[in-house]
């Protein structure tokens, strides 16, 4: 069995993969889209919306309903993807442990 020093140390080291893992995470972005792409919106790995992109034919003022849930399944498809790459991304690190939000 390790002495307390080596588990300490291990511990520091997890926490500061983890911690860079992180940053690279709110680094990296991924795309969600709906209607063929008539609604895109950018999320970076940590869940952060940073862009929502809308076609002009997907703007219809005699039909607010359809731009509303494609832009709702937009975000919904990237944040699935957002969540797929924290999951890649810190898998490794937590060693298969379920982390919250994820």
């Amino acid at each position: 069995m390790k002495n307390f020093g080596d588990i300490q140390k291990l511990a520091q080291k997890m926490q500061a993969d983890m911690a860079k893992a992180q940053e690279d995470l709110a680094a990296m972005t991924v795309e969600g889209s709906a209607g063929g792409g008539a609604v895109v919106v950018v999320m970076t790995g940590t869940q952060e919306c940073k862009e929502v992109r809308i076609k002009k034919e997907a703007v219809d003022s005699e039909d607010v309903d359809m731009l509303e849930d494609l832009v709702r399944a937009a975000t919904t498809d990237a944040l699935t993807k957002s969540k797929q790459l924290a999951a890649e991304k810190l898998g490794g690190l937590t060693g298969g442990l379920k982390l919250p939000g994820m």
